[in-house]
């Protein structure tokens, strides 16, 4: 029995979306963006890095737009975002100290146009107590092969 999944993903320049879209047509999961209010973040990369900073020191993550859907019907969340200075972005922060995943295991994945830095163990740090399986990173459009595999591991 496949498990029940779900992506939910915060996509700030279209690479995530891109790779949320690929992992949604090679599992047929529910997919989620996560979207916070126009201004929360500028469209130079910069300015957002120094606007999410600013975020963390001032411990004021954003705030999504939408209610989050009913996530503890899960045995498994994706959970995707940027890179942002080697850490999950504001938006997923926010998310992993917000959501009630119920039991599900989470499994990041995230885009980068350099380094990931110390994504994953942010991310799991983010998350606490919760089950976290190993990652995937894509700095580019990712090979459905290494997807594939990513998923065969979950």
């Amino acid at each position: 029995l496949m498990s029940k999944t779900i992506i939910v993903y915060y996509s700030w320049s279209g690479h995530t979306a891109a790779l949320a879209h690929q992992l949604q047509q090679l599992t047929q999961a529910d997919t989620y963006e996560l979207k916070v209010p126009a201004g929360t973040f500028s469209r130079d990369m910069y300015e957002t890095s120094d606007m999410a900073k600013a975020q963390l020191s001032a411990g004021q993550l954003p705030a999504f737009t939408q209610p989050l859907p009913d996530l503890t019907a899960y045995d498994l969340i994706l959970v995707g975002g940027p890179v942002w200075s080697g850490a999950p972005a504001t938006p997923i922060l926010s998310f992993l100290g917000s959501a009630d995943t119920g039991q599900a295991k989470l499994a990041p994945f995230y885009t980068d146009a350099g380094s990931a830095g110390e994504y994953e163990a942010a991310f799991k740090q983010a998350a606490g107590n919760r089950v976290t399986a190993k990652g995937l990173e894509a700095a580019g459009p990712a090979a459905t092969t290494a997807l594939q595999a990513w998923l065969n591991q979950l």
